[in-house]
């Protein structure tokens, strides 16, 4: 029969169904709504995540989509994003639910555009197979709106609260009826005191294993306390306070023979909580140490006698650790696979050496602000640690070439190198890099000024899975080395060649040519670049999804219609206000993003 869709008619639902379920974009998902209505029916019912903004119309917004996406299970609402939705709602979007047609009379005190508690009432009665749901800076929602989620959504597996003005009333119904919840985080909760939080932990002490507290004024030890005596099962811990104290820490320690991922940036935590933690806290693999400024080389000591199977650690901003401390966490920590050390400026050589010598599963390394670490370090690291994916350095100013040399050569499996105003680094070392690391996928080398074009022509001839290149301000660097990275790594997505003096057409040409995956290009403050070479770069990238080019003044207003009439799937140009025609702005307003010159 003519016209008749054979295919489709032999599909059952349930592969059908299937098959939306495993598609990734969102803009392939609404494709594929629109192919005829048994496919609109059945993605709406395979769709299980759903973010909306918390602004414009919310609560009308949620009410609508709740009627149409049953089996949603994570739902993310912001309010920093727009809400407004496209389509009009009309008679057949009127009111289902008694609970939200009671709440919407109360919502008028609020402003239109917040999401109120008629819109959290809207989630309660059209999501109640909700396990993930994500508040940011809904304020206008209150202890009435969660306890209604909390009420209807009694799967609830995951709350994040961020910004949310709601009390302990509402924190304790969540404790009292969600007997499922194992994630909480609570960020810039004014409204919380210890009150809620205690609720809480008695009321899912057996099901709650990771906890997020920061900026809560309210929340004190005497909520740590209760999860330390409650929360057996948790394994995640992340408190950012100033009201947090040595008492909170330790009963958690002492509570929960779980943890094993321990998150701090508690000013008032001295030695005495984190020798706890080291001697407590024995499956603990995770930490992170941010700002703290009253505990020494002590609290790693211990972390180092107690924690053997440590495998990130994080010190940043930690003034008063030395080479001991890192010492002892590499003597006793041998399955360390994640180093960084940030800001910690009596770290010295010595400790990352000892670090290489006995850390040989190291995966990832980075070194920030590490004046003191210089090449000695970096050349036992490349000795030792020879599964070595991924290496960041940034403002080490005496780490040059016979470092990243030694981890070329050392190791092999490089996957990212990360290097930011590293000022002895130069075109040796990146040689090396290219001559040795055959799967390097990710290489940035920002303002390293003794970087030039051989450096890049080693990497484009030794490295063809690169995918990721950033030499923003390497003003060494030209036509001749962006051009052996056209001709020699064909998977590039992303290319950041700003502040590149002496890059010229003919460069970005070649990319266009032997670049055709490119997604993402950074050209601006390329002062050489002019609309021809736009033009043959977007000539064969076709998917091109943003192009930065601000301050290149010799890419003009045709220049930018180019990008935007050749690139169908663009969604960010950034370029001044001035270059961008009426006709462009009519075709592309949504997509171009304004440099603020007009001050």
């Amino acid at each position: 029969m003519r016209g008749h869709d054979w295919i489709n008619s032999m599909l059952p639902d349930e592969l059908i169904f299937e098959i939306f379920r495993n598609l990734d974009s969102k803009s392939t998902r609404d494709a594929c709504a629109l192919v005829c209505r048994r496919w609109l029916i059945l993605e709406r019912l395979s769709r299980e995540t759903i973010r909306i903004g918390g602004s414009g119309s919310p609560d009308s917004l949620v009410n609508l989509i709740a009627s149409r996406f049953v089996n949603v299970t994570n739902l993310y609402i912001d309010e920093r994003l727009s809400g407004a939705h496209p389509f009009d709602v009309g008679r057949r979007g009127s009111v289902r639910h008694s609970t939200w047609l009671r709440l919407h009379l109360m919502a008028e005190r609020f402003e239109s555009y917040c999401l109120s508690d008629a819109g959290l009432a809207a989630v309660a009665d059209g999501f109640t197979k909700l396990e993930k749901l994500t508040l940011i800076w809904c304020s206008n929602a209150t202890n009435a709106g969660l306890t209604f989620v909390a009420q209807k959504c009694r799967s609830l597996k995951c709350l994040d609260l961020q910004g949310c003005y709601v009390g302990d009333q509402g924190l304790g119904a969540i404790g009292e009826c969600c007997k499922q919840l194992e994630v909480l985080n609570l960020r810039f909760c004014e409204g919380l005191t210890d009150a809620g939080l205690v609720d809480l932990a008695i009321g899912c002490k057996k099901t709650l294993k990771s906890l997020g507290v920061a900026a809560c004024a309210k929340i004190t030890d005497v909520s740590l306390e209760a999860v330390g005596s409650q929360c057996r099962s948790l394994e995640t811990l992340s408190l950012d306070s100033e009201h947090i104290h040595n008492k909170g820490v330790i009963a958690v320690a002492k509570g929960c023979p779980l943890l094993k991922s321990l998150n701090l940036q508690c000013i008032m935590v001295t030695d005495e909580a984190l020798s706890a933690v080291g001697s407590l806290c024995v499956l603990l693999e995770s930490l992170a140490l941010n700002s703290f400024q009253q505990f020494s080389d002590k609290s790693l000591c211990a972390i180092g006698k107690g924690c053997k199977k440590l495998k990130s650690l994080m010190l940043s901003d930690c003034y008063f650790l030395s080479d001991k401390g890192l010492e002892a966490v590499a003597a006793g920590c041998p399955e360390l696979s994640r180093l960084e050390v940030n800001g910690c400026h009596s770290i010295s050589t010595y400790g990352v050496e000892s670090i290489g010598r006995s850390c040989m599963r190291l995966t990832e390394l980075a070194l920030l602000y590490c004046q003191k670490v210089g090449d000695e370090a970096l050349s036992e690291v490349g000795k030792g640690c020879k599964y070595l994916q991924a290496l960041h350095l940034v403002d080490c100013s005496v780490i040059g070439d016979d470092a990243i040399r030694s981890i070329a050569i050392g190791c092999k499996n490089l996957k990212k190198l990360h290097i930011r105003r590293c000022y002895e680094v130069g075109s040796k070392g990146i040689i090396a890099i290219g001559d040795n690391c055959k799967y390097l996928t990710d290489l940035s080398i920002r303002f390293c000024d003794r970087v030039g074009d051989e450096a890049l022509v080693a990497v484009g001839n030794g490295c063809p899975l690169l995918c990721h290149l950033n030499v923003s301000g390497c003003h060494q660097i030209g036509d001749t080395g962006i051009t052996a990275i056209a001709r020699g790594c064909p998977q590039l997505t992303y290319l950041d060649v700003s502040v590149l003096q002496n890059l010229r057409d003919m460069a970005l040409a070649e990319v266009g040519e032997g670049c055709p995956l490119l997604k993402d290009i950074v050209l601006s403050h390329c002062r050489e670049i002019t609309d021809a070479g736009v033009a043959h770069l977007v000539k064969r990238c076709q998917w091109l999804e943003s192009c930065y080019m601000v301050y290149c003044p010799g890419v003009t207003a045709a220049g930018v219609a180019t990008v935007i009439s050749n690139c169908v799937n663009i969604k960010k140009v950034l370029i001044e206000k001035s270059k961008v025609s009426a006709r462009t702005r009519r075709r592309a307003g949504s997509v171009i993003s304004y440099l603020c010159v007009d001050l």
